[in-house]
């Protein structure tokens, strides 16, 4: 079992910049794929990024890429979401979710019903 915490979430204008962090805790941390999801008000979870175990493959969602970039470092158990150009209709909660992985997978899952574990959610807000 791992538990996520997120962090780095605020206000912040359009074509602004924020870095979220989500810190792992448990077992190990390089067991899990890692995924992060956003949640608008009376929506579902919408896929973000996703990061394989190692680190080596990355997924994005169209309306992110380019801007967003996924990274982890499994030596501090953390995943993180840089956001570039931020734009009011990223406005929402951000999740960070995990999934355990058998060892040499590079799976990226998008589906959040994938994902076993998730943390509590950041809000970031972009004010136009």
């Amino acid at each position: 079992q791992v538990q996520l915490v997120e962090s780095g979430g605020g206000l912040v204008q359009a074509g602004g910049s924020l870095r979220l962090s989500c810190a792992a805790s448990g077992r190990a941390f390089s067991s899990y794929a890692m995924g992060w999801f956003s949640q608008a008000p009376g929506k579902e979870h919408e896929f973000v990024a996703a990061i394989s175990r190692s680190g080596g493959r990355m997924n994005y969602a169209d309306s992110v890429k380019g801007r967003f970039t996924i990274s982890r470092d499994n030596a501090k158990d953390t995943v993180y979401l840089q956001m570039n150009s931020l734009k009011p209709e990223d406005t929402a909660v951000y999740y960070c979710a995990a999934v355990p992985l058998f060892m040499g997978s590079d799976y990226v899952p998008s589906r959040p019903g994938t994902y076993n574990y998730w943390g509590q959610g950041t809000q970031v807000t972009v004010s136009s």
